[in-house]
């Protein structure tokens, strides 16, 4: 007889079992379900809904439901559907009947949900902690780096030099976006559903404050209705972690063509690279590969969250049951790809004289002698004209820019002097621009100057987490 079987004349179809049940995934949940359930009897015994002698004796159960799943000796079954109905049996095996009183006041439905946010909000902070990780292995190379200078891209064609610290910075910048949506999206997560019952409340006279402070949540859900049937917090974290994913995908993207033997710019240890079956050379950069084609599954999961929730009409529906499994693989895939991450990024070796060798041999310091023109008083746009003139010769010669001579300059204007060998060096390419957040050497020594600063943000946050799970206090009552 299931938990809720009184009103049913006859058991469920083993089929309907095995359809509906949860527990294969839901058993993720089993530490926040007990936690919430700690919280809960406490509030109970506090507003004299069960007797402290009861909450106590619950208390202990719960703890040592919590031990025995933890150390994999209880059984969790199907029969039981889900986490939740699992640990009320396992709490009444080893309490009695007294564990039963457990659910007084509350529905799996408010249940759920705080189980979601619990595990949700821990994981935003593991998450986070790892970005910062990443941001310090990408600062650590671009500070050995900062003299390292290669082309830059657009199209996916020569642009203009840059420096190989200032490329890595842009990186670090981008993750901080995605650390400040994760911390600002922690705000919407840690409100407490608990006390909304399956959607209406609870006659019973509970203590919705208490449950949430006690757990550290920063307030209540308002209404009962949206507090059940909300997931937005869901599709907020499955959507800031695609665009974390899209990050480290455009990054795993030049990292696999930089590896290759026609850019040759990086080397990936062998700790992070695997061979060929077939083919004994090769080396391929396999995890920058895959890191890269897990976004894709990600995405999915967003995709499908927005799908399950477009036409669900209030409050809970069987179908959010489908709300799990996505954020929990994507909680997986994340921490999986960001964990690789930062050592594969700090032991990876840069090759910086094929790289400056790279820039020394294209028409990317092209935009500088338009520059230098313009210096000399000659509008932009018949500097520009004069340039790519000289870069077609250039071409035709089968020279680059740096290989003219002055004769073969003053054929175009008699403006270039011979201080356009030195303007036309990298360094001094490089060096030029020095607006804030350009590629000079100073300006990148500012970046990291800035990052440092909000990674020491992103440690206090933390921190602050840790030291406020450290002081929950849910035991008491």
């Amino acid at each position: 007889m299931k938990l809720w079987g009184g009103r049913f004349t006859k058991p469920t179809n083993e089929l309907v079992d095995e359809y509906t049940s949860s527990i294969q995934f839901d058993q993720k949940l089993a530490q926040q379900d007990i936690k919430g359930s700690l919280a809960h009897v406490g509030m109970l015994a506090s507003c004299q809904i069960i007797s402290k002698e009861e909450a106590a004796t619950i208390s202990k159960g719960l703890t040592a439901v919590a031990e025995k799943i933890q150390n994999g000796d209880a059984e969790l079954s199907e029969d039981h559907e889900d986490i939740h109905m699992n640990i009320e049996k396992l709490l009444i095996e080893e309490v009695g009947p007294v564990g039963g009183k457990l659910h007084t006041g509350r529905s799996r439905n408010d249940q759920v949900a705080l189980d979601m946010r619990l595990y949700l909000r821990e994981s935003i902070v593991v998450l986070t902690d790892l970005l910062v990780q990443v941001q310090e292995s990408l600062i650590g190379q671009a500070e050995k780096n900062i003299d390292t200078i290669l082309p830059g891209y657009t199209h996916l064609q020569r642009a203009q030099p840059v420096r190989f610290a200032h490329h890595l910075m842009a990186y670090v910048f981008m993750l901080q976006r995605d650390a400040d949506r994760l911390k600002d999206s922690y705000k919407r997560v840690n409100q407490s559903p608990l006390g909304a019952g399956a959607l209406a409340g609870t006659t019973f006279p509970i203590n919705r404050e208490q449950v949430a402070d006690s757990l550290n949540f920063d307030g209540i859900c308002e209404n009962s209705l949206d507090a059940v049937s909300d997931r937005d917090f869901v599709v907020e974290f499955l959507s800031n972690a695609s665009l974390i994913s899209m990050h480290l995908s455009r990054l795993c993207e030049e990292l696999v063509q930089w590896s290759s033997a026609e850019f040759n710019f990086i080397e990936l240890d062998d700790a992070f690279s695997t061979g060929s079956s077939m083919m004994p050379q090769k080396k391929n950069p396999d995890v920058a590969e895959l890191v890269r084609g897990k976004t894709g599954r990600v995405y999915g999961h967003l995709m499908g969250m927005l799908t399950t929730l477009k036409a669900l009409p209030l409050a809970y529906n069987k179908d959010m049951q489908e709300d799990k499994e996505g954020m929990f693989d994507t909680v997986d895939t994340l921490k999986g790809a960001l964990s690789l991450f930062a050592p594969m990024i700090s032991s990876m070796q840069v090759k910086k004289d094929e790289m400056y060798d790279a820039v020394q041999k294209d028409y990317s310091n092209a935009t500088d002698l338009a520059d230098y023109l313009v210096q000399q008083d000659i509008p932009f746009r018949e500097a520009h004209a004069i340039v790519g003139q000289i870069v077609l010769y250039s071409i035709e010669q089968n020279k680059y820019l740096l290989q003219l001579t002055l004769d073969e300059f003053q054929q175009f204007s008699s403006s270039i002097g011979e201080d356009i060998y030195e303007a036309l060096k990298p360094e001094s390419v490089v060096n030029a621009r020095n607006v804030k957040g350009a590629t000079s050497r100073d300006q990148v020594k500012e970046q990291f100057h800035h990052a440092y600063h909000f990674i020491d943000g992103n440690k206090s946050w933390i921190q602050s987490y840790e030291q406020s799970a450290e002081n929950s206090n849910f035991l008491s009552f």
